[in-house]
This record gives C-alpha cells, structure tokens and sequence, in this order.
C-alpha cells in the first residue's frame, strides 16, 4: 500500500513513472523508477505506523543499498541508458490512524 501511494505523490508532484517493481534476478529488486527532470531515479518506499524503532529511511542500510545499485546497473546496461544522470532516492510514507496518510517525506541523493 505504500508504494501506491508514494507512486500517486510522485505522480502529483512531476516524477514520470518509468516502472515499478523491477527485479533483476535474484539480487534484488527497486520499488520505483522514475524520471524527475534531466535524473532517472531508483526509490526505494518505506512505510511506517510509528518511528518507534526508527525513521522509515534507516531501514536502507547498506547492504540494501548495494543491492539496489547493483539491480540499478542491470536496468542501465538492459536499456542501454549510460549517459544519463542518475539518483537513489527514499521515500518515506508515514500512516496514521485507519491507514490514513499522514505524511510523505522525499529524500533526494539519499545514498
């Protein structure tokens, strides 16, 4: 549910939706990927009901980043795009009460 609606806030807010879900094997798998401007960007979406045990962006730990980078050059080389300027995004979707948005946070260049 979370990457749905991180997919219409993008929306609203200019990213092109290039596509979602892209897998490249077993090593991993990036959630969006969308053009904002002159940058294609990989987001991941994190959603959380509470920070109780953290901000929803510290669960892309480093592992998960490498994994994402290396699913993000499998996408570049399949769709020959290598002169393009790129970015890692996060998107951290926060719910409220009945699964209601409360807010969105975009962190731009997030590694």
């Amino acid at each position: 549910m979370g990457e749905i609606k991180a997919i219409e806030y993008l929306t609203k807010n200019n990213y092109e939706i290039i596509c979602t879900n892209y897998r490249f094997s077993r090593s991993g798998e990036i959630d969006i990927i969308a053009r904002d401007g002159e940058y294609i960007c990989f987001i991941e979406v994190k959603a959380r009901s509470s920070t109780k045990f953290g901000y929803p962006s510290e669960a892309v730990n480093f592992y998960k980043q490498k994994k994402i980078t290396l699913t993000a050059k499998s996408y570049l080389h399949k769709n020959k795009l290598y002169n393009n300027k790129l970015r890692f995004d996060v998107v951290e979707v926060y719910f409220g009460r009945n699964n209601n948005i409360e807010r969105f946070n975009v962190i731009k260049n997030a590694f």
